[in-house]
């Protein structure tokens, strides 16, 4: 692989999404065997006087490890691995490994033991609060078969997504972030879609390479009891290793009623993780130019250009509102008109139609204007 593409992504990482400094400890975590990149942020953090901790994850030994799973054991876990975060001003996470699917049959009651007394302490209580962070995939054999590509075409790909001019983009997103924070009312229609909900008084949040390679959305989050109406997803999301499809919700005053998918009982299994699960805690745009389908990996398609995502569960602290839950699942409608089109008002304004943004303002944030 060419070794200029993984310095300058290592270097965007290091220097621009965790910004990290001379004396300060990162924790890079790896999924996987990605040698490449992780020798790469390793001599980057070296360069600038920083002190590298490197832990590597395997899915398929972490797999015999969930099977038996305790709560005990979730919590002690969690213990050592909140000590060792504590010590970290940056995270950097790279997510691959062999087969996205290696836990897919784990059972829901082990899965939901995990979230619950191990990835909330750990990842949504001290990560995410106290460091800065940044979450990547890396590309391989696995990913380029997701995205239904050539292994050299996914790395060219993965490359133009992930090295993308994210301070150009940034510019691009303040129209849109001042529109969605003077806006009250928010209605989305498509194909089996028929939405509404307030955004009154919620900041909006940019988005733009700091938190997550690739990036490309800016997010608020729906009063919590305002959303009523009905939707239909056409991305494919894989959660705890199944593949969802045909996803839809109807909603009555916040709460998730009714929930239908390729498997009903799964997915609602997963709505009843706890009382916050039948929330949403997240309203998105999508807008990376280079990201155009659905590859069944969350990072990649919540940046589907033309795509919004409504995501059950927790809130972000940056967006409060008031929803908590060991779930934040980012469900994706992609409304360009090969995926059925579709329409987002701002109090009875039309924002964007078939995937397009329509004022002049926020006319930036179209594919065209960001390549």
């Amino acid at each position: 692989m060419n070794d200029s593409r993984i310095d300058l992504l290592a270097k965007n990482i290091i220097d621009y999404s965790v910004e990290l400094k001379k004396g300060e400890n990162v924790l890079i975590e790896v999924s996987g065997l990605e040698i490449p990149l992780v020798r790469a942020l390793i001599k980057k953090t070296y360069e600038i006087g920083a002190v590298p901790f490197i832990n590597i994850v395997n899915h398929t030994l972490q797999r015999e490890l969930l099977k038996g799973m305790s709560q005990e054991q979730a919590e002690g876990m969690a213990r050592w691995d909140v000590a060792r975060m504590k010590e970290m001003q940056a995270y950097v996470g790279i997510r691959a490994g062999e087969n996205v699917n290696e836990l897919a049959d784990i059972p829901s009651e082990k899965m939901k033991l995990y979230m619950s007394y191990y990835s909330k302490p750990v990842h949504s209580e001290q990560r995410v609060k106290h460091t800065r962070w940044c979450v990547l995939r890396y590309p391989n054999p696995s990913m380029a078969q997701l995205a239904e590509m050539s292994t050299e075409g996914f790395e060219t790909f993965y490359f133009d997504v992930c090295n993308l001019n994210y301070s150009k983009m940034s510019k691009a997103m303040d129209p849109l972030k001042e529109y969605m924070e003077k806006a009250e009312m928010v209605k989305i229609t498509g194909p089996g879609t028929e939405l509404e909900f307030s955004i009154k008084g919620m900041p909006a949040i940019k988005c733009d390479g700091k938190m997550n390679i690739p990036d490309g959305e800016l997010f608020t989050a729906p009063v919590k009891e305002s959303v009523n109406g009905k939707i239909t997803y056409n991305t494919p999301a894989v959660y705890q290793g199944f593949t969802f499809d045909n996803i839809m919700f109807e909603f009555k005053n916040g709460k998730i009623i009714d929930a239908k998918a390729n498997n009903t009982k799964k997915i609602n299994e997963i709505l009843d993780t706890d009382e916050g699960a039948r929330y949403i805690g997240e309203f998105a745009f999508g807008f990376n130019p280079f990201i155009l389908k659905p590859m069944k990996d969350t990072l990649f398609d919540e940046k589907i250009d033309g795509s919004f995502h409504l995501t059950p569960g927790s809130a972000y602290d940056e967006c409060d509102n008031g929803n908590k839950s060991a779930v934040h699942w980012d469900l994706v409608c992609i409304q360009r008109p090969d995926y059925g089109g579709g329409e987002i008002y701002f109090d009875g304004e039309l924002i964007r139609k078939d995937g397009n943004f329509l004022p002049s303002k926020l006319q930036g944030l179209n594919a065209d204007n960001l390549k």
